[in-house]
């Protein structure tokens, strides 16, 4: 989803793995925005261009079109004010890449169902009382979020267990239920 050359904000950047990915593979110009210390001094050691900050603080003074990409890779659903997030993000790079994973995926849903507790997965590994994820969302919330901020979605990728594409529209009921994730390609209308 990401044009060579292109100037690139990765927000939640933890160890900076994508960033160092997109500068070998791609030449991107990139910077990264992490709220943990260590996450920070992985990605200074790695010789990234990275700042310690929050998505839901630290959004505000980047000015509008700063970047061509603004990254934010399953960090939505633990963030204070999902809305402005993605309002902003969409405000300082001319397109966001947005991945959320879906509280609507069937093996999430039968968990709940039959054992009566909160999920676990490779997506979602942490207990309840210390889950990050604080606005939990399916495909189709998330989607409707993106229409009332009158943001397009150029692409939407929907991802299973393995991370592997599947071959599913968005807004379909099977992504809804059978995508463990989803990734999309926003840019504001007009």
């Amino acid at each position: 989803m990401v044009a060579p050359g292109s100037r690139v904000l990765d927000i939640g950047c933890a160890d900076g793995a994508l960033l160092a990915h997109l500068a070998a593979e791609k030449g991107v110009d990139g910077r990264g925005m992490e709220l943990s210390q260590a996450g920070v001094n992985a990605c200074v050691r790695s010789g990234l261009s990275v700042i310690q900050g929050d998505a839901d603080n630290d959004l505000a003074t980047y000015p509008a079109g700063a970047f061509d990409y603004v990254v934010l890779s399953q960090t939505l659903q633990a963030t204070r004010q999902p809305r402005q997030v993605l309002e902003r993000l969409t405000r300082i790079g001319r397109r966001a890449i947005v991945s959320v994973p879906n509280f609507g995926y069937w093996r999430v849903r039968l968990g709940l169902l039959v054992t009566g507790r909160m999920p676990h997965s490779s997506l979602l590994d942490h207990s309840w009382y210390d889950t990050p994820n604080i606005h939990l969302c399916t495909i189709r919330d998330f989607l409707t979020l993106a229409a009332e901020l009158g943001l397009v979605v150029e692409q939407a990728q929907m991802l299973d267990r393995e991370g592997q594409p599947w071959r599913l529209k968005a807004e379909s009921e099977a992504a809804n239920w059978l995508a463990e994730q989803g990734v999309f390609l926003l840019r504001r209308a007009g």
